[in-house]
């Protein structure tokens, strides 16, 4: 299951450290506390609106840069998640074979052939 809070955390962190500071700058910056910055940063807690207006701010980012980085980010995870729940391509089996002895075709002798093919493949119509 893809998880938003887990994805907004994880974008906001890589903003975070592109810039090169620390958790206690940023929650210092944004009124927030160390803790819940980390939680959420995590994905362990959700961010309320507020609470992100407040940490773009700190880190000097627009939230629509912010949910854009995280809905490309959605869109790569749902795509994962639809890549691995997908049926495998099923094994081809390989169909019985079944002998059928022909001594004639349309009134000529063929002499005695034994043709080995699928059943459902094979119309025999007696003369």
């Amino acid at each position: 299951m893809i998880l938003l809070r887990r994805l907004l955390g994880d974008v906001l962190r890589r903003q975070r450290q592109r810039q090169g500071r620390t958790l206690r700058e940023v929650s210092s910056s944004a009124r927030v506390s160390l803790g819940y910055l980390s939680e959420v940063e995590r994905g362990q807690k959700e961010a309320s609106s507020e609470l992100l207006s407040a940490i773009c701010d700190a880190l000097d980012v627009r939230m629509s840069e912010l949910m854009r980085e995280v809905s490309d980010e959605l869109s790569l995870a749902e795509l994962a998640e639809s890549a691995r729940a997908s049926e495998p391509v099923p094994t081809p089996v390989r169909p019985m074979l079944n002998s059928v002895s022909v001594t004639s075709v349309a009134g000529v002798p063929t002499g005695r052939v034994t043709i080995k093919a699928p059943a459902e493949a094979v119309d025999v119509v007696a003369a």
